[in-house]
């Protein structure tokens, strides 16, 4: 490490260069001792009011932003409107207490709980933060935390963390990367980053300590971050962004290796704002339609007419192309307020969520079904449905028993948990196809929770105990006849998109960004360059000595600055 230099993990490619500018979070605690002045229920009525606007604001900009983080942030906004905090809240005015102390408190009081259950559970803590920070701003009638106001210029933006709602906030043309002391290759964060295109470093040491107004170089693709670089390194940086833009536009047409191996390249979509972009980014059907768009933050349950006219505007819009769905994942920190709250689960990662969740409300994943079923009639979209979090083959039959039974004939599985890939070759005999989601299984894999920053260092998709339990499943679907697809974020990274190919799946799925950047890395490589990069990165010992590996298999990526 040098006093010029910090390394982090990239998780966002490209390089953008500008002064540090640091995300604005500091919201006083209130005073212990702020006491309203006798009137309970005014009291718990601003309390209420604020805390419903903060919910409406992380929702509405969930809404805009469409997609993954269309997810997140209603998942935040129920959390925000979670009634047993309402109720500690309450308690606490009726005791005096002012409403901002009241909700501060109650809100820390949960912080604790969560962060003292470790784990999945410990990585909710940034959002409860969120919430408090900005219900108290709304209180006390202060900015609300987030990005810097009105900058002069295009700034790099460093944060100790970047929460989701700031993160869906960001504009490409203002904050030209960002740096993060925490997080991980897998959060939220990065994902947003990468569905945006903005160069990002996340789990870099020291980024706190950046001076505001420093001139930092920032790689996305490296993870090296420059602190007052020399003219010539940002020249060469300028002219390489240049260079790698004009490559990038010259690759167009369907995915395929340089020897005419095809891998379709698809979009992963999270409702129908998301289609636009990646039609624009030439996406050659939908590898995960994320449908919990429609259910979250609600009180009662979409109606299957509802669901039909959301499903066909997508279906619609990719006439003649594979659509695959992914039914309902809700559960774990994605609860919903129109079912019964499930019994208490210390580790809500490893519990009922996904398909699980659907064997104890059979009449919710009907109703999709029919809906999915009577959008898919009328249309030449290829729609194929696919469950999450599926374990076992009894599992898989049982979902697949019920598509077909609503008119869904083609049926797969989500291969998320070691346990599906280590037995792939069972589950392959009773559905039509595989989508490894990667990230779930590189944290289920190294147990490693993707949110939690301390382990950023395990929370990698190049891990070689992860690239062999890919390289089973995919031998397991290519000895059945099934296609095998890659539709976690990681498949959005040039050189293991490469590797993945080498291990034998059969087409990608990312967010519509990383699209040009996958489809150019493809094409300037063999599909034996991509073996030899898929064997070179498992023989490694470790996540980071696997990506070298591999990428001194595929020359082609330096060229393209990727």
């Amino acid at each position: 490490m040098h006093a010029d230099r910090l390394a982090g993990v990239g998780v966002s490619p490209g390089a953008g260069y500008g002064p540090a500018h640091r995300l604005v979070r500091d919201i006083p605690e209130p005073p212990r001792a702020a006491r309203h002045g006798g009137d309970a229920r005014a009291e718990l009525r601003r309390a209420e009011q604020a805390l419903e606007r903060v919910a409406a604001d992380l929702a509405a900009r969930g809404d805009r932003a469409g997609g993954e983080a269309r997810d997140v942030l209603a998942a935040q906004a129920m959390m925000a409107r979670d009634p047993d905090l309402a109720a500690r809240v309450a308690e606490l005015i009726e005791q005096g207490v002012a409403a901002s102390r009241a909700v501060f408190d109650a809100f820390t009081g949960y912080r604790e709980l969560l962060a003292a259950a470790g784990g999945y559970l410990a990585a909710r803590v940034a959002d409860v933060d969120d919430i408090r920070d900005r219900a108290v701003a709304a209180l006390e009638g202060l900015a609300l935390p987030g990005l810097p106001a009105d900058p002069a210029e295009p700034y790099v933006l460093v944060a100790r963390d970047l929460a989701p709602a700031d993160t869906v906030l960001l504009d490409p043309a203002t904050v030209v990367a960002f740096v993060t002391e925490e997080g991980g290759p897998t959060s939220h964060t990065a994902i947003l980053a990468r569905a945006l295109g903005v160069p990002a470093v996340v789990g870099c040491a020291g980024a706190s300590a950046i001076p505001p107004g420093t001139p930092l170089l920032v790689d996305g693709s490296s993870g090296v971050v420059r602190l007052s670089p020399h003219e010539d390194e940002v020249a060469r940086a300028v002219r390489g962004a240049e260079q790698n833009t004009a490559l990038l536009a010259a690759v167009s047409g369907a995915g395929a290796t340089a020897d005419g191996h095809v891998v379709p390249l698809l979009a992963n979509v999270g409702g129908p704002a998301d289609i636009a972009p990646a039609l624009a980014a030439g996406a050659e059907g939908v590898g995960l339609f994320r449908t919990e768009f429609l259910f979250l933050d609600r009180v009662d349950p979409p109606t299957w007419r509802e669901q039909q006219d959301a499903y066909r505007e997508v279906f619609e819009a990719f006439s003649g192309s594979r659509v695959i769905v992914r039914v309902l994942d809700a559960g774990a920190d994605k609860p919903l307020d129109f079912l019964p709250p499930p019994a208490p689960e210390p580790n809500p990662a490893l519990g009922e969520r996904g398909v699980r969740m659907f064997r104890h409300f059979p009449e919710v994943l009907a109703a999709q079904l029919e809906a999915l079923a009577r959008a898919a009639k009328g249309t030449s979209a290829r729609v194929q449905v696919m469950a999450p979090m599926v374990a076992t083959a009894e599992e898989a039959a049982w979902f697949g028993e019920a598509c077909r039974a609503a008119g869904l004939p083609s049926v797969g599985v989500m291969i998320e948990i070691p346990a599906a890939a280590l037995r792939a070759a069972d589950i392959a005999a009773v559905t039509d196809f595989f989508s490894i989601g990667t990230n779930d299984l590189t944290q289920y894999t190294l147990a490693a929770d993707r949110e939690a920053g301390a382990l950023a260092g395990l929370q990698d998709p190049w891990h070689p105990a992860v690239l062999d339990l890919v390289a089973l499943t995919a031998a397991a679907a290519m000895g059945s006849g099934r296609d095998c697809g890659v539709c976690g974020e990681a498949a959005a990274d040039p050189a293991l998109a490469c590797v993945f190919v080498g291990l034998g799946v059969t087409s990608l799925s990312m967010a519509a960004a990383a699209l040009p950047r996958v489809r150019a890395a493809l094409a300037r490589h063999t599909v034996d360059d991509c073996r030899r990069a898929a064997a070179a990165a498992r023989a490694a010992g470790t996540a980071s000595a696997a990506r070298t590996a591999a990428r001194a298999e595929l020359p082609a990526l330096a060229d393209l600055s990727l």
